[in-house]
């Protein structure tokens, strides 16, 4: 198991950035709307759909993103928004009360704008969109690594075990050290001041949360551990990006209306 992890892990890193520095803007699209259709198979797949209802709903994704990028200025602000609206109004109740997620609609909701989000955010800056991936991966780990060695307080015990807020606290601390150093680096982020770039860093960091959350309550629910097992020894796809559809988002509608 470990060493099918390793070897998934270096394809996916080695494909990423492939993707991400090799490709102009218009073919990784084509490849980011690919990943959307796969992630939208295992949607289906949790709210229990046959085969053919997976495929189906899967290519209804792919189709939606092609719609939505005949007009990217209109449709992509309006995915972001929607997005935005679910993951700070919706999305914490949700996981309070633990609402059932096997809804096709709700899946919408969380693929196309991220979707919309890796886009537009490739298209302005291949490294801005790198780094802003980059702050949940970072999280991730923070939060691992400081739960194991000081986790005591759970979380979140009935939606996922695992979780503490010692582990909330290790990853604020390394999204705030993370985005502080790399912020000289980006000019995306240098009009920004401290206090600004600090808000918005912890705000990205409960988000990246929530969306962990949530997906966890959605595999929860359909009582499965993984979403799929596309990814040898890492799960399905949205195993691997269920922080990322809670923050990017936010991040592409707050360049476009912080600079349109």
């Amino acid at each position: 198991m470990l060493k099918a992890r390793i070897i998934t892990a270096l394809f996916l890193v080695a494909g990423f950035l492939a993707v991400l520095f090799l490709l102009p803007p218009r073919q990784a699209g084509w490849v980011f709307a690919l990943v959307a259709a796969l992630a939208a198979w295992e949607w289906a797949g949790l709210m229990q759909a046959r085969p053919a209802g997976r495929i189906a709903y899967g290519v209804l994704t792919f189709g939606l993103c092609l719609l939505f990028w005949t007009r990217p200025d209109d449709g992509f602000p309006l995915l972001w928004g929607l997005g935005a609206l679910f993951w700070l109004g919706f999305a914490p109740p949700w996981l309070k009360r633990q609402w059932p997620t096997a809804c096709a609609t709700l899946g919408l909701v969380l693929i196309l704008p991220a979707w919309a989000a890796l886009v537009a955010l490739h298209e302005r800056s291949p490294l801005l969109l790198l780094a802003v991936m980059a702050l949940v991966w970072v999280a991730d780990i923070a939060a691992y690594f400081s739960g194991r060695a000081f986790g005591r307080h759970k979380l979140a015990p009935a939606i996922s075990p695992g979780k503490t807020w010692e582990g909330v606290a290790g990853a604020v601390v390394g999204v705030l050290v993370y985005g502080f150093a790399i912020a000289p680096f980006l000019p995306a982020v240098q009009g920004l001041d401290r206090l600004a770039l600090a808000g918005c860093l912890l705000l990205l960091t409960a988000l990246s949360i929530v969306g962990d959350l949530f997906e966890s309550l959605a595999k929860r629910q359909a009582g499965v551990k993984d979403s799929s097992q596309l990814l040898p020894g890492h799960g399905g796809i949205l195993d691997r990006i269920d922080s990322q559809l809670s923050t990017l988002p936010l991040v592409a509608l707050g360049f476009h209306l912080w600079q349109p």
